[in-house]
């Protein structure tokens, strides 16, 4: 079965984590990380209302890690299980340009 996340920058620039590969994170575990990386990074809340699903997190935490972190082997590792973890889904798109996410 494929497990994969994918983080598309740019038309130039994609980044793929092949999650077969990777022990896999428990949701709570996944939800403190991406927690803790929304606040490191400064992250604002997508929606007025200030509410913050965890798909925004996802989203808002790959537009704010740039490539610079989605370059870190270590870091990105961590953020495609605790994606994984979080939306349940096999395969998982993250588009920061159009701030959209495909399953």
């Amino acid at each position: 079965m494929i497990s994969e996340v994918i983080v598309q920058l740019s038309a130039e620039q994609q980044f793929r984590a092949d999650l077969s590969r990777l022990p896999p994170m428990g949701n709570e575990e996944a939800r403190r990380w991406l927690d803790d990386q929304f606040t490191a990074l400064d992250c604002e809340p997508l929606r007025p209302s200030g509410k913050v699903l965890l798909a925004d997190k996802v989203l808002v935490v790959a537009r704010e890690a740039g490539a610079r972190r989605l370059t870190d082997e270590a870091w990105f590792h961590a953020y495609a299980r605790a994606a994984h973890a979080v939306l349940g889904r096999p395969v998982i798109k993250v588009d920061v340009g159009t701030m959209t996410m495909t399953y």
